[in-house]
């Protein structure tokens, strides 16, 4: 396992979920089961940021959102992972380029919320992030509207997959983006830190 990378056959399809998980819930395994039935999917790996760039007060110790996320995230076709923090690199843009040339037989997609999609464009390269893989993003409550408005879904709304076509996401070649609407469990990260059960 090099850098804590599991093996990857030739041509599998590996969707990529990233974030704090500053707690990883049920709303994260809830979309990672979605993603995987959707974009047609045969691994994801949640990648546990060292932190958000975006956020200005860092997460907890990166070992304990490890062990929170490998307890809470059960399925045999998801791996944990820290890559991020063994390769050294802080933003989605540095780690694709690094995992694209750690598992050069591997197709990769960037999976995301609907929440996420709305503020893509304040991501650092996230152009060259859609020019390399295909995106998957999925709408969770009150974000549907503003996501499909974004800066990011006009600037590529040529790329845009119907959701009708979604499991063939993986095997089109970047850019190519896929918004699908899928049942949602209404939990966050922000509010489980705020009701005390995260400290």
């Amino acid at each position: 396992m090099r850098n804590g990378l599991p093996y990857v056959a030739p041509g599998q399809v590996i969707g990529l979920l990233g974030g704090s998980f500053d707690p990883p819930h049920q709303g994260h395994v809830h979309i990672t089961r979605e993603a995987l039935r959707r974009f047609g999917l045969d691994r994801v790996w949640w990648l546990v940021s060292p932190g958000n760039p975006l956020k200005e007060r860092g997460p907890a110790a990166l070992s304990r959102r490890m062990a929170a996320a490998r307890e809470i995230m059960q399925h045999p076709r998801v791996h944990v992972s820290d890559f991020e923090a063994q390769a050294g690199t802080r933003y989605t843009a540095e780690t694709i380029v690094r995992l694209q040339a750690a598992c050069p037989q591997a197709r990769f997609v960037w999976l995301m919320g609907a929440d996420n999609l709305a503020q893509f464009h304040l991501w650092k390269d996230w152009q060259e992030i859609m020019a390399r893989v295909p995106v998957g993003v999925m709408a969770r409550p009150g974000d549907r509207v503003e996501a499909r408005t974004a800066k990011a879904a006009q600037v590529f709304r040529h790329a845009r997959i119907a959701p009708r076509q979604s499991r063939a996401l993986g095997q089109a070649a970047a850019p190519a983006w896929c918004f699908v609407n899928v049942p949602m469990v209404d939990v966050s990260s922000t509010r489980i830190r705020a009701s005390g059960r995260w400290r």
